[in-house]
């Protein structure tokens, strides 16, 4: 993890949060399944105004109350608190009751009428030998409140049908104006500014949308008894407005990284001028050669601060105007230049970026194989070793600060890559090797892919052994949770490898543009000339792992 010492922004714990039960009530329409929804107060604390699912604060009594409920065999204690929670919220803002009469039929809309809402509610229900239906109840989603809000809520968002029969009343004190209405339309409104909703509202609507009827959901959310989602966002600035992510969306790890504790702080916007600040000792500076296959552009960063001196990694393109910035941006205290391979909008750079720096400092990196295309022939002033150690030393007053960089050589999309590990802060600079937002090309005979699992196994370890939470990519924003990111990224290769498989022996004697559309069926066929380079790697590699097929 890195270094408190060398975050940006001072820690500022978030506030605490507090237990709380939301429900969806769902039931079929016939142009789709409808969610009730109702209007919050406009003077409530937490989102005035804004239309929500009846829900509310977990009390001790709901733990309490497990012998009033039915439950399922996969549903735990702290599910069926939830579940309590969430039949006894239904009640008191929407009086609607999710129960079992003795008899075991479903509650009526009498039996609803014959309780109180303005008295505790389990009580009246042990009365009346109630049992809470909260065996039809499901855990959706699991959602905790951002960061940087000061009231916080850990709610698991639940789902249930409707019961037939009754009607919705609100109670006209927290919550107003219920409304049935089908996911997409409340978005569409929500988009028209008719309709105000939150983010963990329009995120859940919008998984919602997709599908067929209540049943679908249901049977979806029972599936493991577990949420379908976990997400506490994250927020930054984007085209100059706040914009929030969850965890599987590219930006989330950037923010991680530069605001730990949910700080609003950092700009997401992708920009070539001046160098971003990721650390108090890394920053980035993006080069103007975005495209679709450098993404928003090549990643340069800079590893130190003033009083050490920097290491640049991956200089660029040739490129002046860049290589200008980054000699700028270090205010020319270059102390090595290291390139992790030598494809064209990675190195070139390196040597005028050298020729600018007084001192000339040296190039470091691996030179290309023969293997490698004409234009990525590289030799570095010195070439690096497998778990070599580069380092910068900084005198602080009683201390002396290090960063550290081991090189960890990981052949797969070039032969001459190379990935560095910073020690002190955890963060993995991977290259080319590990992207956010796109897989990348291994490209025979330079590129290999066992080589390239090979070396993702390689990074996984060094993941473990140095406490690596994040993955600083060539291309694209941080990447959060590395060890997830290298599993994911591995089952995605190995996922595709069999569907390349299945259409070789779908198409035996074929060629690459036979096998393209059938092992490439999920992507745009635009796309299938580059995915055919990785794709040739994979029929390589399966050749040597299958010589009989």
């Amino acid at each position: 993890m890195p270094r408190t010492s060398q975050l940006i922004h001072p820690p500022t714990p978030p506030a605490p949060t507090r237990p709380a039960a939301t429900v969806l009530l769902l039931r079929d329409a016939p142009d789709g399944f409808e969610v009730l929804m109702t209007r919050r107060s406009l003077t409530a604390s937490f989102a005035p105004g804004a239309y929500v699912f009846p829900g509310g604060g977990i009390d001790a009594a709901d733990a309490q109350a497990h012998h009033q409920a039915t439950r399922r065999a996969t549903q735990n204690d702290v599910r069926l608190t939830q579940a309590i929670a969430a039949i006894r919220e239904s009640f008191e803002e929407l009086g609607v009751l999710l129960a079992q009469r003795p008899d075991g039929a479903p509650a009526t809309a009498t039996d609803a009428l014959a309780l109180r809402r303005d008295a505790a509610f389990l009580p009246q229900a042990a009365e009346r030998n109630l049992k809470l239906a909260a065996h039809d109840v499901f855990v959706l989603a699991h959602w905790v409140t951002d960061r940087d809000l000061p009231k916080r809520f850990d709610v698991p968002f639940l789902v249930a049908r409707m019961p037939d029969g009754q009607t919705p009343v609100a109670d006209e004190a927290e919550q107003f104006e219920p409304v049935w209405i089908r996911p997409r339309q409340a978005l569409e409104r929500h988009a028209a500014g008719d309709f105000l909703l939150i983010y963990p509202t329009i995120r859940t609507l919008d998984r919602l949308q997709h599908y067929a009827d209540v049943q679908a959901v249901l049977t979806d959310c029972a599936h493991t008894d577990e949420p379908l989602w976990h997400s506490c966002p994250r927020a930054g600035w984007l085209k100059g407005q706040e914009a929030r992510y969850m965890e599987h969306e590219p930006p989330f790890g950037e923010l991680a990284l530069v605001c730990p504790d949910g700080q609003i702080e950092h700009h997401l916007d992708w920009q070539s001028e001046r160098p971003v600040p990721l650390l108090k000792n890394v920053q980035r500076l993006t080069a103007p050669n975005a495209n679709l296959m450098t993404g928003p552009g090549t990643n340069s960063y800079l590893v130190g601060n003033a009083a050490t001196g920097y290491i640049v990694i991956d200089p660029g393109p040739h490129d002046p105007t860049h290589i200008q910035r980054l000699f700028n941006a270090t205010g020319g205290d270059i102390r090595l230049i290291v390139c992790t391979h030598s494809h064209a909008d990675h190195s070139p750079g390196a040597k005028p970026l050298q020729a600018l720096c007084n001192g000339q400092p040296p190039v470091l990196g691996l030179p290309s194989q023969p293997t490698a295309r004409p234009n990525s022939a590289f030799t570095p002033d010195v070439t690096l070793q497998d778990q070599e150690l580069l380092t910068l030393v900084e005198q602080a007053p009683e201390v002396e600060i290090t960063h550290t960089l081991r090189v960890i050589h990981t052949p797969g999309h070039a032969a001459n890559h190379l990935c560095l590990l910073l020690q002190e802060d955890g963060l993995l600079f991977s290259g080319d090797h590990i992207l956010n937002g796109s897989t990348t090309v291994v490209d025979p005979p330079d590129g290999d892919m066992t080589d390239y699992l090979e070396s993702l196994d390689k990074l996984d370890a060094a993941c473990v052994a140095g406490d690596v939470q994040f993955i600083l990519p060539a291309h694209g924003h941080v990447l959060g949770s590395a060890r997830a990111v290298i599993a994911h990224l591995k089952g995605h290769r190995l996922a595709r490898e069999a569907k390349v498989r299945a259409a070789m022996q779908a198409v035996p004697g074929g060629d690459l543009d036979d096998w393209v559309p059938l092992a490439y069926d999920d992507v745009p066929p635009a796309i299938w000339p580059l995915a055919k380079r990785s794709m040739l790697a994979h029929v390589e590699r399966l050749r040597t792992l299958h010589p009989n097929g």
